[in-house]
């Protein structure tokens, strides 16, 4: 081995454990620090809480999720039938939801962000809580959303639903939405005034209605394929103040049934997640293979390298362990993590064309406008 190599060798290996070990601090921070929803007792509000639901081509899902949905004691539930092919609004109907029929997509609009201003139109609560139609809500899920939103004295809380049911195939990526959460965000940094340092879950957001309303709501984000942290980014700019919290035993979700899907739902959303700069995602995208998957191809020596194999593989474990996945499958999830680069690999080309397709619809990758997001946001005392 040259002195060159000798010397890249040195640096590429310290790149590699400082990095792991950042997200390793991280782990540990949002472990103790991280929200969790939790049980609380059967107690009369003065709120009313509208349970808002939109759905396109999604009858197979709501037989499963939309029972527990109306056993909630909302105020309200509203699902709006988003021009479905599918039985969406008849199995809607015969379980018990108030069905609104959507209108015609208009121009500038993505399919989601349109949906849901449809529904907050037309909804009569204090708090608007959107969530998606794959979203499992046990019983008492409702008062631990309400409870969590009032105790943090939040405008929107956000919940990270806990993947449930998972195949083989949806276990290569869907789980990553907790891992990069988690072993990337310390939650210390999503409560700072930055509104750049959010982030939000679409699946579940639970809003003040006066603080929706006053951040523009969807509308604000019509264009945005991102559209559920660029309305957090938005809210926390005008003031208000945003909670994420993990949905442990009380929201679950079975978000994508195969690969396939994941590659999908991955590839529409990776742009965004990197800031809207396909460089950062390429370079990140790089660098998770030089980690993660490129020691164990290499069969590089020593004890430094040991020891990012090990941490490479023990920290999906931990990130399970965390949002309160401790079964045998889940544990064995990390024996993926030198896998999952290679699999996000189709994700990642497919968020580098200029098209993505969702739902059965065509959109144009549009950026998001960042710089709003680099001022820090004013927060009253009443809000905080």
């Amino acid at each position: 081995m040259t002195r060159g190599q000798v010397m890249f060798e040195r640096v590429y290996l310290a790149g590699a454990l400082a990095f792991l070990t950042l997200k390793a601090v991280t782990l540990l921070v949002n472990a103790a620090s991280f929200p969790r929803l939790r049980s609380c007792p059967d107690q009369t509000t003065s709120d009313r809480i509208s349970i808002l639901v939109p759905a396109r081509n999604e009858a197979e899902n709501l037989r499963h999720t939309l029972p527990g949905l109306m056993t909630q004691g909302a105020f309200e539930v509203l699902l709006l039938d988003d021009q479905s092919q599918d039985q969406t609004a008849q199995v809607a109907l015969q379980l018990g939801a108030t069905v609104l029929k959507g209108h015609a997509l208009p121009y500038g609009w993505l399919g989601k962000s349109w949906a849901c201003w449809q529904l907050a139109a037309q909804a009569r609560g204090d708090v608007l809580v959107f969530t998606d139609a794959d979203v499992r809500w046990h019983e008492g899920a409702l008062r631990a959303v309400h409870d969590t939103l009032m105790r943090h004295r939040a405008d929107l809380l956000t919940v990270l639903p806990r993947p449930e049911g998972l195949t083989v195939g949806a276990r290569l990526l869907t789980p990553l939405v907790d891992a990069v959460v988690l072993s990337y965000l310390p939650y210390p940094l999503l409560q700072s005034a930055l509104p750049l340092a959010t982030t939000a879950n679409g699946q579940v957001m639970a809003f003040r209605r006066s603080a929706y309303l006053a951040s523009g709501g969807h509308a604000k984000v019509r264009g945005d394929m991102l559209e559920d942290t660029q309305l957090a980014r938005h809210l926390k700019a005008t003031g208000g103040r945003v909670v994420q919290a993990l949905g442990q035993d009380w929201i679950g979700v079975r978000m994508y049934g195969s690969y396939p899907d994941s590659v999908q739902g991955f590839g529409k959303n990776a742009v965004g997640v990197h800031l809207e700069s396909r460089g950062l995602l390429v370079m990140l995208g790089l660098w998770h293979l030089m980690v993660y998957t490129v020691p164990w191809l290499l069969l590089l020596g020593g004890w430094g390298w040991t020891v990012v194999r090990v941490v490479g593989v023990l920290e999906r474990t931990v990130v399970n362990v965390i949002t309160g996945r401790k079964g045998p499958g889940d544990l064995a999830e990390g024996l993926l993590g030198p896998l999952t680069p290679l699999f996000a690999l189709p994700a990642y080309v497919m968020a580098l064309q200029p098209t993505v397709s969702w739902k059965g619809r065509q959109y144009r990758q549009q950026p998001a406008r960042l710089k709003p997001f680099l001022r820090v946001g004013i927060h009253s005392k009443e809000q905080r």
